[in-house]
Formats: C-alpha cells, sequence, structure tokens
C-alpha cells in the first residue's frame, strides 16, 4: 500500500499473522514494540522497522484489512471496531511489557487500545507514543470520504508518505481506493472525545512543517495522561519519519529501554 525510504533490511524472521506482521527476536524478548500505521498505510511502510531495534525487542506491526495479503477481508470503516479487533489480537503477546507507536490514524488507533486495556483487561502500555495527530479532544470532523475519488486520492498525495505510482495506476488505484476510503472514514468520524488518561507516559511527534497537525496540537497530547509527557518536533512534514527515521528510530528505543 503505502512505502517508505527504500533500504536494506538485515535477515529477520518474520511471522505473518492474521493481524501482525511479527519480527521475532533470537531470545526471549524482553518487551515488545507494536506499531500502527497511518490511514492508507500497511505494514510493508514500517519494514525497516522491524530488525531496528535491540534483541531484546520484538516488533509488532498492525495489518490492517483490506490490503496487500488481507485484500479480500472486509474493510473497516469505524475506529471502535477496529480497536476492538486489535485489541483482542493483541491479547497473547501481554507475557512481556508491550509499547504503542502509532502514526496519523494509528496515533488515535493506540489511544484507544490503551484506553481498551486499561477498561477491559487491567492492563497498561509500558508507553504510548503518538505522532503526526491531534488528540481526541482536538479532533475535529473531516468529511473527505465522501468524496469523489479524485479528492480522496488528492488528499493522500498533500500528505504524502505513498508511492505516486500506487496512485496513477487505474488498475493499482481501483484496488487501493476501498481500504483508503474506509481508513478515511474512520478518520472523518472518530471524535472529538474527552481525553480520558492513560495510566502510561506519552510521547509524541511532529513534523515543523506539518500544514495538517501544529506543535501545539501534539502538545495538548499531555492531556490524556496522567503520567510523563515528551513532545520532539522533527524537520519535515506529515510523513517526516521517512527521511529522519534513524533519529526517530533512535528515540524510540532508548525510550524504550528507559521504560522498561
Amino acid at each position: 500500500m503505502s512505502v517508505g525510504a527504500h533500504r536494506t533490511v538485515p535477515p529477520a524472521l518474520v511471522d505473518t499473522d492474521r493481524w501482525f506482521r511479527r519480527y521475532r527476536v533470537t531470545e526471549p524478548p524482553r518487551r515488545r514494540l507494536l506499531v500502527l500505521p497511518h490511514a492508507g498505510g500497511s505494514a510493508s511502510f514500517f519494514h525497516t522497522w522491524g530488525t531496528a531495534f535491540d534483541r531484546g525487542t520484538e516488533v509488532l506491526v498492525a495489518r490492517y484489512p483490506g490490503r496487500h495479503d488481507r485484500l479480500t477481508d472486509p474493510c473497516i470503516e469505524n475506529m471502535e471496531e477496529l480497536a476492538d479487533q486489535v485489541t483482542a489480537a493483541l491479547l497473547p503477546f501481554l507475557d512481556v511489557p508491550v509499547t504503542f507507536f502509532g502514526h496519523s490514524m494509528g496515533a488515535s488507533l493506540a489511544y484507544e487500545m490503551a484506553l481498551r486495556l486499561r477498561d477491559r483487561h487491567g492492563v497498561r502500555p509500558a508507553a504510548l507514543h503518538v505522532s503526526s495527530r491531534k488528540p481526541p479532544h482536538r479532533l475535529a470532523p473531516q468529511r473527505v470520504y465522501e468524496k469523489g475519488d479524485e479528492a480522496l486520492i488528492e488528499e493522500v498525495r498533500r500528505l504524502g508518505g505513498t508511492d505516486e505510482t500506487l496512485l496513477t495506476d487505474p488498475d493499482l488505484r481501483e484496488i487501493l481506493l476501498p481500504a483508503i476510503r474506509a481508513d478515511f472514514t474512520i478518520v472523518g468520524t472518530y471524535g472529538p472525545r474527552p481525553a480520558d488518561p492513560v495510566d502510561c507516559p506519552v510521547y509524541a511527534y511532529v513534523g515543523n512543517e506539518d500544514s495538517g497537525v501544529s506543535v501545539t496540537d501534539m502538545s495538548d497530547w499531555s492531556d490524556v495522561t496522567s503520567q510523563a509527557f515528551h513532545l520532539d518536533v522533527l524537520p519535515g512534514g506529515h510523513f517526516y519519519l521517512v527521511d529522519r527515521h534513524d533519529s526517530l528510530v533512535r528515540m524510540v528505543s532508548r525510550r524504550l529501554a528507559a521504560d522498561d
């Protein structure tokens, strides 16, 4: 679906089940990092993250329905159902501390999953990392998903992070559009809702040239935690994490170790 920068990735033990691409470590993991992609995104966007952390960190990347190997699975169009299903799929992986990293739509999903783990299972993530997305109480309805295909594609193009070839090839567009529209429906119909605090540290990241999410927006994620909060502003736009891959991974890696 979406692709990031082309990098050489060391060999990894990769398992792919229905909901997660799992980059297994060669020893029992001390912690797990669950990565939640953006609207229109897929696990392949974060393929370089699978082997970017120490040997004690096992990486899981969410696989949303309606794309790649899940192309025939029905797309999900509301946040509640998506959060319910990904949370249920995560339960077998809670034998070690789990940290969430969510980019754009994935940040909202990470927050909703943290609430579900707390309220339904008495579990809290080790930390919540949120990227390029307003917090739940600062969101406003967005109706891009109600527009025609060209308007939707133009919004994806404006945000960046997607290979232009996928957007211009008619056959590929026909395959991709249902998942893109479903994801933008989730984004457009989620929020605003109360800032219900999560009982874990929150780390926020944003590009200094992001036209849709400001530094002030990201700072308001401090309202949803009863613990530590830290904001990092990196050079770039909505998909700053492509060009700033190494810097971001170092930040996340350092915080994973600190939150043990």
